[in-house]
């Protein structure tokens, strides 16, 4: 484990103002220098920038550098922040009003681009990794909610109850003004988001109410998600409310909810996705449909989703609240007997039975104990039957699936490293 030894302290403040209330912080950069001792004789300088409120004009956090978020970190409508490959951002621990994040409200930009070798990472204050690294020694799989995690919001259409145009994203308090999604502008354009590993998030707001991994509010498509990973996330790995965005090449490992979670209408693509359950995670996906009569229909394709045994819950997917869309070519292994891929009530049902939901190729890997591949496939529905479902399933051995994930895209991944992946 590495040892921080502050150093010094590089007098260096910038006060920017923002979309805050009043008694909100504005930022404050504070250059501080550590000394890490990396057990080898060598002491190597990296300095922390604190960051805390809104960012009001175009910056750029460089690779040289730790940027450390304290609370929520807005950036605000009409600025632009950059991350140059390899940067480590680091969220303080906080719940509630405390609870770290970095926030790009509606209008405003990201623009991250990492590489396969240099991703930009997210991570927590707690976590030992520093500039150059793209893996800490002290933390693992297991450490979640040790800050918030990323949110993006635009001004996509979403449906929501009651037919209004934008709403509150979860896990901000609804005082909060920069926590507004949503609009009608489906080519809406919130920036650049690529190789970027988002790690140990989730910090809890309030009860019942945590930050997902990336959270997606009315994204529009006009941005562009690809090469994302969660690992440790409290609440869900990836959150789709509403939106257009189109997001490739995804990997959530360990999370504590579900992994995948489409809602409010989400009508974009997600393409080339790999799900790693853990001890206490719930669905690899879970998809909400609208919620006020605006419609729209996702596309789910080319996943594996890889279960586990040991979690109480563990479930392939549940489909629920009039979701539409399609779900095509995945591939699924390492269940329970127990799992289910599930129709959660009569809407998701009836949707089922005209055509509004629909299910292409899976195969799955059959649990020990389980020899029909359709008995994996449940309506849970009241009074709505459905025939059909799980007639696109069939069962296959280890290895020898012919649809899923191209997973050699994710070899770059931190999960494929530390979880042993072989990717």
């Amino acid at each position: 484990m590495k040892k921080l030894v502050l150093s010094a302290l590089i007098a260096s403040s910038l006060v920017f103002t923002g979309c805050f209330k009043d008694d909100d912080t504005p930022i404050i950069i504070e250059e501080t220098t550590i000394i890490n001792n990396n057990g080898g004789g060598t002491d190597d300088e990296c300095p922390i920038v604190a960051i805390t409120g809104a960012i009001t004009e175009d910056t750029t956090w460089t690779n040289d550098n730790i940027y450390q978020l304290n609370q929520k970190v807005v950036v605000d409508n009409g600025a632009t922040l950059t991350i140059q490959e390899g940067t480590i951002i680091k969220g303080s621990p906080g719940t509630g009003s405390l609870a770290s994040a970095l926030i790009i409200a509606k209008g405003a930009k990201i623009n991250a681009v990492g590489t396969a070798t240099q991703p930009i990472i997210f991570t927590s204050t707690s976590d030992n990794i520093n500039c150059g690294e793209t893996a800490g020694t002290n933390l693992d799989e297991n450490d979640r909610g040790r800050w918030g995690g990323l949110l993006v919001l635009g001004n996509a259409p979403c449906s929501f109850a009651g037919e209004i145009v934008e709403a509150q994203i979860e896990g901000i308090p609804a005082d909060d003004t920069f926590g507004l999604y949503g609009g009608t502008d489906a080519a809406d354009n919130s920036g650049v988001i690529q190789y970027v590993s988002i790690r140990h998030g989730g910090a809890l707001i309030g009860e019942g109410n945590e930050i997902n991994g990336l959270t997606l509010g009315g994204v529009g498509n006009g941005t562009v998600i690809n090469n994302i990973e969660i690992v440790a996330n409290v609440d869900d790995g990836i959150e789709f409310f509403g939106g257009t965005v189109n997001a490739s090449n995804l990997l959530v490992w360990a999370v504590g909810d579900d992994a995948l979670d489409i809602d409010q209408a989400y009508s974009g693509t997600i393409d080339n996705a790999v799900v790693v359950l853990g001890e206490v995670s719930d669905h690899a996906f879970e998809i909400d449909g609208p919620e006020g009569s605006a419609t729209g229909s996702f596309t789910l394709q080319n996943a594996t989703i890889i279960g586990n045994t040991t979690t109480v819950n563990g479930e392939y997917a549940d489909y629920r609240s009039n979701a539409t869309g399609a779900t095509n070519n995945i591939y699924a292994f390492g269940f329970k007997d127990t799992s289910d891929v599930e129709l959660d009530n009569d809407g998701v049902a009836t949707n089922y039975n005209n055509g509004d939901l629909t299910f292409g190729t899976w195969e799955i890997v059959l649990p020990t104990g389980v020899t029909d591949v359709t008995s994996i496939f449940a309506n849970k529905a009241e009074t709505v039957t459905v025939t059909g479902f799980g007639s696109t399933a069939t069962a296959v051995s280890l290895g020898a699936n012919t649809v899923g994930a191209t997973t050699s895209e994710l070899a770059w991944t931190y999960a494929n490293t530390a979880g042993g992946l072989g990717f």
